[in-house]
């Protein structure tokens, strides 16, 4: 991903709201298990307070991603919203254990008078992938045997596998069938 960063001494003002677009390309990571398939929307207003800042907005696009059964890529729709703060690096000063607090988890760090709006998007996607990615809720996937997507057509291959380790219970069972 390019480095996109937002320079903080552009803005005196207590709130500034910020409009961004990103080309796909300016938003798209190396070796990420997703595809920025249109430009990044990147709407907040940015509360200044002293050396601390404050973005909350939204962030829009399109991610492309396989699908867990069939493998084809497909598009999901991005509309996030977020709400972060912001504080100067110096001020992070790892005291130690302590318990994390509600706050730490929407706090992050910045550096050089710099947020870097790459990390933001980056955070973003990947809140926005779900556990088990399907291109349609009812997908039926590949063929185990042969690799055919059984959304496309389908195949000669016999569905019902048998475990080789359950064949002595299966014979026990016919066995009984028979008596």
């Amino acid at each position: 991903m390019t480095s996109v960063q937002l320079d903080l001494t552009r803005y005196r003002q207590p709130l500034t709201h910020v409009v961004k677009t990103f080309q796909p390309g300016e938003a798209a990571g190396e070796g990420e298990p997703y595809r920025v398939e249109e430009p990044v929307e990147l709407e907040f207003d940015l509360h200044k307070d002293k050396a601390r800042f404050r973005i909350a907005g939204t962030l829009r696009t399109v991610l492309e991603l396989p699908c867990s059964r069939c493998l084809e890529p497909f598009g999901i729709p991005v509309n996030l919203a977020f709400d972060l703060r912001y504080l100067p690096r110096t001020v992070n000063t790892g005291d130690g254990e302590r318990e994390i607090q509600e706050d730490d988890l929407t706090t992050a760090f910045y550096e050089n008078d710099t947020i870097d709006l790459g990390q933001l998007m980056r955070e973003q996607f990947y809140l926005a992938l779900p556990m088990k990615p399907l291109c349609v809720e009812d997908c039926h996937g590949l063929c185990v045997q042969c690799g055919t997507n059984l959304n496309r057509g389908s195949c000669s291959c016999e569905r019902d596998w048998v475990d080789p380790r359950l064949a002595a219970l299966a014979k026990l069972k016919n066995n009984q069938r028979e008596h």
